[in-house]
């Protein structure tokens, strides 16, 4: 796991390179307990935000560095406390949806969804259990009252959440264990439950990510 080390300012921290996301497992169906809380799956690229004094990074999925690419987010992010983000960069539609194919376009309505919070000024948050580290990611982005930095809200009832997912058409939902902490790569104690709505209509784009998983996998 990569550590955290001391940056040249005293008191803060910084990752001393990208760190692999964690990504969720397939299923067909959610699971259910008091163990789990529920998140809407957006549809757009997974970016992890690096803050560290006066300086930005928006890392994608593969640990590229974007912030040249969207200097708005980049520039947003400035305002933030030296930390470590883990969140969903999203173009909305005129009605507020999110449209993947909207993301690289010219003065596309841009947010991030902040779902996940690695590190916070000095402190590494990883081992931190999910619930800890949320209650922090929601104070934190309250303060800033930024509408291009968004918090992913949870809520308990994963059948009615698809429900309401599934009605709005958008990509799904993910369950994640409560008392976890922050682990790369794929893990059981995050788990995605795609909507058949949004399945039909990115059948192209599921039937590629599909593909690629089973040549991950093969």
């Amino acid at each position: 796991m990569p550590r955290l080390e001391k940056a040249a300012t005293p008191h803060h921290f910084t990752l001393v390179r990208f760190v692999p996301p964690c990504s969720p497992v397939l299923a067909k169906e959610p699971p259910t307990g008091p163990d789990w809380l529920h998140e809407v799956k957006f549809d757009g690229w997974r970016l992890q935000v690096h803050k560290q004094c006066e300086r930005v990074k928006l890392y994608s999925r593969n640990g590229k560095d974007l912030a040249d690419r969207f200097p708005v987010l980049r520039d947003a992010c400035l305002y933030l406390p030296d930390c470590v983000i883990d969140g969903e960069l999203v173009a909305c539609d005129t009605d507020g949806r999110p449209d993947f194919s909207a993301i690289t376009k010219d003065h596309a309505n841009l947010c991030i969804w902040f779902f996940d919070l690695l590190a916070c000024a000095d402190r590494d948050m990883r081992e931190k259990a999910l619930v800890e580290r949320k209650a922090t990611l929601r104070d934190l982005l309250i303060v800033m009252d930024d509408d291009r930095l968004r918090y992913s809200e949870e809520v308990a009832d994963p059948v009615k959440l698809l429900q309401v997912v599934t009605g709005m058409g958008l990509e799904g939902i993910v369950s994640k264990r409560k008392q976890a902490p922050y682990r790369s790569w794929t893990r059981r104690e995050w788990v995605k439950v795609k909507t058949s709505v949004w399945r039909e209509a990115n059948k192209d784009r599921w039937e590629m990510f599909e593909r690629k998983g089973r040549k991950v996998s093969a």
